[in-house]
């Protein structure tokens, strides 16, 4: 099997630094080349800040749990995705294990998860949700209560001075996490930089992609610090530059990227800054979301732990962009419309406008309307404790649709060239959660002949034993959660505030 393959990874963020540290083992004597114009990596959707940190794990994200037309909840988007923050549990405990990554403090802490929401009908559906979930040995550990004393457990800063003539509940789930994807991209580089065949490009733009007769790949790069440009070849290419990825998957003009285009989404969080007010609350609670909102804009209290500190944000708040990057052009959205994704995009805009007026809405937001918003949340918040910082930029993929014409889609998609040898990944949430599956995803349909040798397997294996075989059995399940956190270091509880 040949092992010296020439890759080139566009984008350094979990994505890339996933598939890098996946791909350098499968082919040791490979050259990687990573390309982010930035001068750091982690710099967008991939910095603690940008994203929800959740540890995407489906316990207390309502928006993958729907209720169906026959009033059932349907769980299994939640769990394909809790599945999946497993598989990544497991990729970075045999990471740490080897002794490739150290001190997982750095990145990952146990922080509950809860599902939080008020009046009769929101109740009992949080109780159907509970009675379908705790039934899969992924969620058997999940609590539900009604008992006011006892959420006041739970979350004091939520049911203090809240009004007790409206019922509530609550799921909580005590093995959540909160995960710093900025915090751990930084740390596989760092990995991926003592290896030999690994070179990481910062400053470095992808202006073009060109597939040359042979079948690889030219890639022509723009050096900003150099102010020169240059050109790289390659057997293998991955766009995973988040925002970025569309416009440089429309340079590559293979077919299968025809008639895709993106609706960016940007974002905002009220970030707390009274320490004896982050002091007081331990745990990620999420309500449901507004009609029309799009699943990144759930909102919720949030305990966070961003570089050794622990934080409470709430949001976050949704807003527009024509930017695609945080740190993009206004121009990347008109640039991105071509004659084949043109019908898509209108048709996708005439078919949510409940999003378009929600995002009007939500633009139009004084200070006061967000204060109140989070005043649902915790009652007794008081807004000089309290400022507005700017989240990440989303891009939700919209594509051709033959009943629709276009539809918009909340999620991921991964467009790969037919003969494999180009990949990019577009779209959001729940993304950085579930990197592993998604990047072996990535293996498995570009790499399909090697995916099926010993040697892959095996070493996929090792590296992620849940994959390819969901954990649906309790005790496998249970053994397989108790290693992890052992090995990740989550049996110390929510770190106390500085």
């Amino acid at each position: 099997m040949e092992s010296n393959k020439k890759i080139v990874l566009i984008g350094a963020g979990i994505m890339s630094a996933t598939l890098a540290v996946l791909l350098k083992k499968l082919f040791p004597d490979g050259q990687i080349d990573i390309f982010e114009r930035l001068d750091h990596v982690a710099g967008e959707s991939s910095e603690a800040m940008n994203n929800a940190g959740t540890g995407h794990s489906a316990f207390c994200e309502l928006n993958y749990t729907p209720k169906g037309k026959n009033g059932e909840v349907d769980i299994s988007k939640a769990v394909k995705i809790a599945s999946a923050f497993e598989v990544s549990k497991e990729f970075w405990a045999g990471l740490i294990r080897n002794g490739d990554l150290h001190d997982p403090d750095q990145f990952i802490h146990t922080v509950p998860h809860i599902s939080f929401v008020w009046g009769e009908e929101n109740v009992d559906y949080l109780r159907k949700r509970y009675e379908a979930m705790r039934l899969h040995p992924l969620f058997e550990d999940m609590q539900f209560s009604e008992n006011r004393e006892e959420l006041h457990d739970w979350m004091p800063l939520v049911m203090e001075g809240r009004d007790e003539s409206k019922p509530v509940a609550a799921t909580r789930m005590p093995i959540g996490t909160d995960v710093n994807f900025g915090a751990l991209t930084r740390m596989l580089f760092s990995y991926l930089k003592t290896l030999n065949g690994v070179a990481l490009h910062l400053n470095n733009e992808v202006r073009d992609l060109d597939k040359q007769d042979d079948g690889d790949w030219k890639v022509e790069v723009r050096d900003l610090t150099a102010d020169k440009d240059l050109e790289y070849t390659a057997d293998f290419v991955f766009i995973g530059a988040g925002g970025g990825a569309l416009p440089l998957l429309e340079k590559s003009n293979i077919e299968e990227a025809e008639g895709y285009g993106g609706f960016p989404i940007s974002g905002q969080w009220l970030v707390c800054e009274n320490p004896e007010v982050i002091r007081r609350h331990a745990a990620k609670v999420y309500g449901k979301a507004a009609i029309g909102a799009p699943p990144m804009s759930v909102p919720h209290l949030d305990t966070r732990i961003i570089d050794g500190k622990k934080a409470l944000l709430f949001g976050p708040f949704a807003g527009f962009s024509t930017k695609f990057l945080k740190n993009g052009s206004y121009w990347d959205l008109p640039a991105s419309i071509e004659l084949e994704n043109i019908l898509p995009m209108l048709a996708a805009g005439w078919h949510n406008l409940a999003l378009t007026k929600y995002l009007i809405q939500q633009v139009a937001q004084s200070p006061e309307d967000r204060f109140e918003a989070l005043r649902e949340y915790f009652p007794g918040a008081r807004m000089e404790d309290w400022r507005l910082a700017i989240a990440g930029q989303r891009v939700q993929v919209i594509k051709k649709d033959d009943e629709e014409v276009g539809v918009l889609e909340f999620g991921t998609e991964l467009v790969c060239a037919a003969d494999g040898r180009l990949a990019a990944l577009l779209g959001a949430s729940p993304g950085a959660s579930t990197a592993v599956v998604a990047m072996i995803d990535v293996l498995k349909k570009c790499f399909p002949r090697e995916m099926k040798t010993p040697e892959w397997k095996n070493m996929l294996e090792q590296m992620a034993p849940s994959y390819g075989a969901p954990i649906n059995k309790a005790n496998r399940c249970q053994h397989s959660r108790q290693v992890r956190q052992n090995e990740l270091g989550l049996l110390k509880g929510v770190p106390e505030v500085e």
